[in-house]
């Protein structure tokens, strides 16, 4: 009984794993960015549309109109989040004839039948955790490019002056440390 109740939980938590990738894949906010010069505005990025939302609440996306404008990481993305959706949904449907509770196989094809579903479960996670771990790792490398002008949407909302000085500041004592090493 406890392990018929264990496979449940796993079940649930597996749907709701599910879940919290296609809401993710489908969202906007992939990359918010936000502009000194015009501070009720910023701009959502998403995998498939980019949205404009205002301070007062209004929110315009648009969809992409090609492909071919995409740039590689975006696609990337789109490829690999579609792909854990779909890893993930051959994961549900293998292991729920698995389950103590369906009687659709007897003996050992159940526990084959679980362990390829949590191993294609475990696969639709990392295929998710790919492409979003890339693009925060990109969000914060463009936050942090003195190369790139404060007028050009950054991410977050800190003002342009402070984080520079807060970036120019770290710098500076790293490179007094590694003159006395």
């Amino acid at each position: 009984m406890d392990s018929c109740a264990l496979e449940l939980l796993a079940m649930l938590l597996f749907v709701a794993a599910w879940l919290c990738v296609l809401a993710s894949t489908l969202l906007p906010q992939w990359l918010t960015m936000s502009t000194a010069l015009l501070p009720v505005e910023s701009y959502e990025l998403g995998l498939w549309e980019t949205c404009v939302v205002q301070d007062v609440g209004g929110m315009e996306c648009r969809a992409y109109d090609s492909l071919l404008g995409l740039s590689r990481d975006l696609k990337l993305s789109r490829i690999l989040m579609c792909a854990s959706l779909a890893v993930g949904v051959l994961g549900l449907l293998v292991a729920t004839p698995g389950l103590h509770m369906v009687n659709s196989c007897r003996g050992g094809p159940k526990r084959i039948l679980t362990s390829i579903g949590g191993v294609l479960g475990v696969v639709s996670g990392v295929l998710c955790l790919v492409p979003v771990s890339y693009m925060a790792h990109l969000a914060v490398m463009h936050f942090f490019d003195d190369k790139v002008p404060d007028v050009v949407p950054r991410g977050g909302t800190e003002p342009a002056l402070q984080r520079r000085y807060q970036v120019m500041s770290t710098d500076v004592s790293f490179k007094k440390r590694s003159e006395y090493v």
